[in-house]
């Protein structure tokens, strides 16, 4: 593994590294709020900071985890990327977030479709999955934009969650 922080993945507008402490306000920020109800939110400070936490414990433990997505030209941090696993999560999943105000740019798709490609090439995978909340209809067209399927046998946590399946070409 790079150095923590270090930028593993770039591309033409997006750089990815790895989540640090000042990432977490604008972290807690959205996991408070109303965009969160898709992942069981909105959270209080004490569940964010756990989440954050395992985000982060994912390189350590599994050697995949959550990245930041900056705007290559400013610096600035607009979301989150990442893979899931753990005891949580039935497969592992590529999940995405851009903070308010990002949305509409294309920008999820663009991130989650640099680390879906990196964790194929990388890690060997043959396939991912996203968890996503029936009427999370953002979420559906990113994951349906990347080519992700509907996999109505695919097991899941929570019953009504739809899932989607990425497979490795």
């Amino acid at each position: 593994m790079s150095e923590a922080g270090a930028i593993w993945i770039r591309t033409k507008r997006l750089s990815f590294r790895m989540p640090d402490i000042d990432d977490f306000d604008a972290y807690a920020r959205i996991m408070a709020s109303p965009r969160s109800a898709g992942m069981g939110g909105p959270f209080d400070l004490r569940a964010a900071w756990g989440m954050f936490c395992h985000d982060v414990a994912l390189w350590q433990l599994f050697g995949h985890g959550a990245m930041m997505i900056d705007l290559s030209e400013t610096g600035q941090c607009i979301g989150q990327v990442g893979i899931n696993h753990g005891p949580l999560f039935q497969e592992k999943e590529l999940g995405w977030f851009v903070f308010d105000g990002f949305e509409g740019r294309g920008y999820a798709t663009e991130a989650a479709s640099a680390l879906r490609d990196w964790a194929f090439k990388t890690l060997k995978l043959s396939s991912l999955v996203r968890y996503i909340a029936p009427d999370n209809s953002a979420s559906v067209a990113v994951a349906e934009r990347l080519g992700a399927r509907l996999d109505p046998a695919a097991p899941r946590a929570d019953p009504a969650d739809l899932v989607y399946r990425h497979l490795s070409s």
